[in-house]
């Protein structure tokens, strides 16, 4: 392909009119487990929305999330013949990968000129997944925004743009390009205020609970999904975010987050940080921006244990601009298991953390894990101190080693299913367990209901 034919025919920007038209998806869930997730949380596509903020504002850029539609096949296809994109944008997690490389193959089908490219977490990780040349011309690694632009400003140039670690061509020069480790995350500083129109905020809600249930309402609709910083400095061995942030935590300028939080149509606010208040200064700034500017809504964060305990004054603070509901990692009840996946906490943080959130009236959502190592004794413990833990909403997860962690590269021989990304969610352990599998399950199934 070379520059002249890189938009042609029907396709074809013309040379009055260089502004492409493009067309942001984000796919449906494959796994039924992922989509029962979706009736009690279902948050806008932030990633997508960051991609349309990067563009300038003459661009005709549409999203579409695939997970709303009853039929999003048929979706799919009537939008890409009604809009006639030039470009077609396609995030993916792991679980999700199999749908978007199934779009890009209906996206050429029903357009035979459109472009695609493809980018998020499994790209980064797994950019092999999607050199496929024959659905998707180009594969974007790490920060979307900066490579995703020059892509759209020289498809607008009808010009091709430069092959680099961040924007892969698929073909000839990919698997060169795909060994290079994944691009420097840029300072959060550098990236673009989100376009938080391109959704139906009134489309997304998620549901929490709280020990006081009368002084608390569950249902939080309509929602926006709101990013102050990236990435964490914490090294979790079953984590990819030090993996796809270098080990670094970027904060953005806290007036702008304020501003940005301000100016959204809805109430209620999930952050989205990996971990939200890691810097003290910047949290407290942003507190602070919030009050000045008479900023009140219902805001959900994610806090590790040990956060809480070094800084309670910033979850004070954050409290009385509307703090109400926190999700913590307890993630394991013994000391041994927390040294294991090196989480850099104690049994005693956890639970010191969980009464002081208590005493301030934050909500906490414990997240814990069982290993596929777990035996009836590691089970018995596990609902032991679930029973005797203080009020909390909990989720359970099976740990599974995640895409590009060097305990992704250690297990990977033992998985026992050929494509692990089939069974990807984190509720079916990917190597082989200690006990055998239906008791595993069984035992991992009552979890809920000794927490419930």
């Amino acid at each position: 392909m070379n520059a002249c034919t890189i938009l042609s025919g029907a396709n074809a920007v013309g040379k009055t009119n260089r502004s492409p038209r493009i067309l942001l998806v984000k796919p449906p869930a494959e796994l039924a487990t992922v989509r029962a997730l979706e009736r009690f949380q279902r948050l806008e596509p932030l990633e997508l929305s960051y991609l349309a903020g990067a563009l300038p504002p003459y661009h005709a850029v549409r999203g579409l999330d695939l997970r709303l539609s009853y039929r999003p096949w048929r979706r799919f296809v009537r939008e890409v013949k009604d809009f006639e994109p030039h470009l077609v944008g396609i995030t993916a997690f792991s679980h999700e990968y199999r749908q978007a490389l199934a779009l890009a193959q209906l996206a050429k089908k029903t357009l035979p000129k459109v472009r695609v490219v493809v980018g998020g977490h499994h790209a980064t990780a797994h950019p092999d997944s999607f050199n496929h040349p024959h659905a998707v011309d180009w594969v974007v690694r790490g920060e979307g925004c900066g490579p995703f632009s020059q892509l759209v400003a020289a498809l607008a140039a009808n010009e091709l743009p430069e092959p680099s670690a961040a924007l892969l061509p698929t073909g000839e020069l990919f698997q060169e390009l795909a060994k290079l480790p994944p691009p420097v995350f840029p300072p959060a500083t550098q990236l673009p205020r989100p376009r938080h129109d391109l959704w139906d905020l009134s489309r997304y809600a998620i549901v929490w609970t709280h020990e006081n249930p009368r002084a608390f309402a569950p249902l939080w609709r309509p929602v926006a999904m709101v990013r102050s910083s990236f990435g964490c400095r914490m090294r979790c061995s079953f984590c990819p975010v030090p993996v796809l942030f270098g080990g670094k935590h970027w904060p953005r300028d806290p007036e702008d987050v304020a501003e940005e939080i301000a100016q959204l149509p809805v109430d209620c606010v999930y952050f989205s940080d990996d971990e939200n208040f890691l810097d003290r200064e910047f949290s407290l700034q942003l507190a602070e921006a919030l009050a000045k500017k008479g900023v009140r809504k219902r805001y959900f964060a994610w806090v590790r244990s040990t956060t809480v305990l070094k800084n309670p004054e910033v979850l004070r603070a954050f409290r009385e601009v509307g703090l109400d509901c926190v999700f913590v990692g307890f993630e394991f009840a013994t000391d041994r298991e927390l040294r294991a996946v090196n989480k850099g906490a104690t049994v005693n943080h956890n639970l010191r953390a969980h009464e002081l959130l208590r005493q301030l009236g934050i909500a906490v959502h414990g997240a814990f894990m069982a290993l596929p190592g777990f035996t009836h004794e590691d089970f018995d413990t596990l609902e032991a101190y679930l029973r005797e833990m203080p009020p909390a909403e909990t989720s359970f997860t099976v740990c599974c080693p995640s895409p590009g962690t060097p305990n992704w590269e250690q297990e990977k021989a033992r998985f026992w299913v050929e494509d692990p990304f089939v069974v990807y969610d984190c509720m079916h352990p990917l190597t082989p367990t200690t006990l055998p599998l239906d008791q595993f399950a069984r035992r991992f199934a009552r979890l809920h209901h000794v927490a419930a």
